[in-house]
């Protein structure tokens, strides 16, 4: 028979960490929600009840870390949970142009983050058209063209699946920090050290532990014009 004062310590853990879950500062509620994943069911009920209080807000990439401990556990109430709350993930797949991203909300949602590369650029083309896709890669032009919905739904997800340390939001920020300063960007994100550029794929680092900015890629070696047209693109002003 359980000890009714382990029980009584286990129940008042658990409101202290809902609490702070709610409360908290990201730091705080970056450290919570592993320790709610810890606790079995009790812990998931927590952090499906915080993402349902948050549903009609945009969402953060604490919400996406509490959105990835659902999505990984194996309780059935987790799996009907999400389809029943989150059916396409936990970020609106909004486009201007028809375009379905819940298989890339899928991959990064499994922090699958190179095959997520691959499709996020797969997917600018199908929306730059048919001569970006048969070609594979995109030019300034498709980029300066690019609907300000569906960049920023392709940021979005990679801002909040990633803790905020990756998409074109981030990759911004640290450009116009250092002074729009291309050189200063290209080691700072770890696409170059000293005189050489970091080569695809094995250079690359496809995990959290890469540098803040570090994906998703863009061809940087065809010139500095894609880039430039990503980072000043209009979506970034609303």
């Amino acid at each position: 028979m359980t000890d009714p004062m382990i029980l009584s310590g286990t129940a008042n853990n658990i409101d202290s960490l809902r609490q702070n879950l709610i409360a908290g500062s990201q730091k705080v509620q970056q450290q919570i929600i592993p320790q709610l994943a810890d606790l079995g069911n009790e812990g998931l009920e927590v952090l499906q009840e915080f993402l349902l209080k948050r549903r009609d807000t945009p969402a953060t990439w604490i919400d996406g870390k509490a959105y990835q401990v659902v999505y990984n556990s194996d309780a059935p109430t987790a799996k009907e949970f999400l389809e029943t709350n989150f059916p396409e993930g936990i970020v609106p797949l909004k486009s201007d142009c028809g375009i379905s991203y819940n298989s890339l909300q899928q991959l990064l949602t499994r922090q699958e983050f190179q095959a997520a590369d691959l499709l996020t650029i797969q997917k600018m083309c199908e929306v730059a058209g048919p001569t970006a896709v048969q070609r594979k890669w995109l030019y300034f032009t498709d980029v300066d063209n690019f609907p300000v919905q569906d960049l920023q739904t392709l940021n979005h997800l990679w801002v909040v699946h990633s803790e905020g340390k990756f998409g074109f939001s981030v990759q911004r920020e640290i450009w116009l920090g250092l002074g729009k300063n291309w050189i200063n960007l290209w080691t700072k994100i770890g696409w170059k050290s000293g005189n050489n550029w970091t080569r695809y794929p094995h250079e690359f680092t496809w995990d959290l532990s890469a540098p803040r900015g570090h994906l998703p890629l863009s061809n940087q070696l065809r010139g500095v014009r894609v880039m430039s047209s990503l980072l000043n693109h209009p979506a970034w002003n609303t």
